[in-house]
């Protein structure tokens, strides 16, 4: 173990090592739920304050885990506080050290996430951790901090009301696409995504590697993903109103998020360039061996499988298509509307694909059909437990249609083409995303599972 800690953690420091083992897995962006954990090892540990009564340290944890019969080693960072006296609102986060010192997850305290802010406010690192600011911009000192939201496989805290830290909690060796991205779309001077102001970095598995990053904070915005359900919750209360004359029809919304979307395509691609491939090469060959796979979990996939045959022979008929760099894992939970516009966010793509996978080029159909299946999620999962009602699925399906229809045009009225040319290729990719939905919720969410099964049987018909 690295020993570089502060002189108050060095009094839980026999525990530390035993107390992670047990705390880790137990995390909301733990990356191996289910997985056997053998061992703990800290490979980083640098100190961010040092005081009497209060310390903040940086960690990098390697986890070895026994997964799928398989060894597999991953690397987290955990930030940690020290305090001898703890408050009511840090009890929660406290880790499970015995002894006058409570040990907590860093970045549920104020303080600590505002002694992130300062380090890009100076530049001035941390042992082995690098703040790196833009080219001509700056990050202020003295703002003070506070956790975002749900906790996914990042957490996001605010500084000030002014601006977004997010650091990466499962971190693979090399560069973030999420930075590389967002440095390629400043390059384009892009207006659909929040201004990068720099990110952390340190070395990890030999190389250069993205910690976290700090970005414009967007005040005032609505995520994609609640703006359509409270649409669609008034779509269910008002029966007899037409879904196209309620007050929230989200269709205005869904078609400035396809411009939006067709815009930060066109940027990606005026920097980071495109290629002309054969549909053959592409993914969709794949998503056999994916519905193979699955069936292994669910059975009743397997039936699909002549259909999808016969959907991906189609496909591939199409002969070539323009591949580039895309967002990779889009849905409405991944833009943000504010009064000005709409925005994407959280380009660090498909979680379960590797740092190399997520950085290869694909087809922007991909996250079209992304959006497609969050739009079709929208629309019915409050339906998951209900009892079935023929003129209540009609309307869910009739908000699914409008929006998915006003997100194509918004999407054509900025890239000259509407996706629903390439219908085959398209419909592959939601297919393949859709068979994902159904490993995904077999395995976290068995009372969902009739929600991409459903999707499934209409893309294949």
């Amino acid at each position: 173990m690295i020993d570089s800690s502060s002189s108050v953690a060095r009094t839980v420091e026999p525990q530390l090592t035993e107390a992670l083992t047990t705390w880790l897995p137990a995390q909301r962006w733990f990356g191996a739920k289910g997985s056997t954990v053998n061992s703990v090892r800290i490979v980083a540990r640098e100190v961010l304050r040092d005081e009497p009564h209060f310390a903040a340290e940086h960690l990098l944890v390697e986890v070895q885990l026994t997964q799928d019969a398989a060894v597999v080693t991953q690397t987290y960072q955990v930030p940690l506080g020290f305090r001898t006296e703890l408050t009511d609102e840090l009890r929660p986060w406290v880790l499970p050290v015995v002894g006058e010192v409570a040990v907590f997850d860093g970045l549920r305290d104020p303080e600590i996430i505002g002694l992130y802010g300062d380090a890009f406010a100076d530049e001035t690192g941390a042992g082995s951790i690098e703040f790196k600011v833009v080219d001509g911009s700056s990050v202020p000192s003295g703002l003070r901090g506070r956790v975002l939201g749900a906790e996914q496989s990042n957490t996001s805290v605010i500084l000030g009301d002014q601006l977004l830290l997010k650091l990466f909690r499962q971190i693979p060796p090399g560069i973030s696409p999420d930075v590389e991205l967002h440095r390629a779309l400043a390059q384009a001077g892009s207006v659909n995504v929040a201004p990068l102001r720099g990110w952390l970095e340190a070395e990890v598995g030999g190389e250069r590697t993205t910690l976290g990053m700090i970005q414009d904070f967007a005040a005032n915005s609505a995520e994609g993903w609640t703006a359509a359900l409270a649409s669609v919750r008034e779509v269910f209360d008002s029966p007899e109103t037409a879904v196209e004359d309620l007050p929230g029809d989200f269709a205005p919304d869904a078609h400035r998020i396809g411009a939006a979307v067709a815009q930060v395509h066109h940027d990606l691609a005026s920097v980071m360039g495109t290629v002309e491939r054969p549909v053959e090469s592409t993914a969709v060959e794949e998503i056999l061996a994916r519905i193979s796979g699955v069936a292994r979990v669910v059975p009743d996939i397997a039936r699909y499988i002549p259909a999808a045959t016969t959907l991906i022979s189609r496909a591939e008929a199409s002969n070539s298509t323009s591949v580039q760099r895309i967002h990779g894992d889009l849905h409405l939970g991944q833009v943000l509307g504010t009064p000005e516009r709409w925005l994407l966010i959280d380009f660090e793509g498909e979680p379960a694909k590797t740092l190399a996978e997520r950085k290869q080029m694909d087809s922007a159909l991909r996250d079209v059909a992304g959006m497609l299946r969050s739009f079709d999620y929208a629309a019915n999962h409050l339906l998951v437990d209900a009892p079935e009602d023929p003129s209540v699925r009609e309307r869910a399906d009739r908000w699914a249609a409008r929006s998915i229809a006003a997100f194509f045009e918004g999407y054509a009225s900025v890239a000259g083409h509407d996706p629903r040319d390439e219908a085959d290729l398209l419909r592959a990719y939601e297919l393949d995303k859709a068979v994902y939905e159904v490993l995904y919720e077999a395995r976290n969410r068995p009372t969902w599972l009739s929600l991409p099964m459903r999707a499934v049987a209409r893309l294949v018909s």
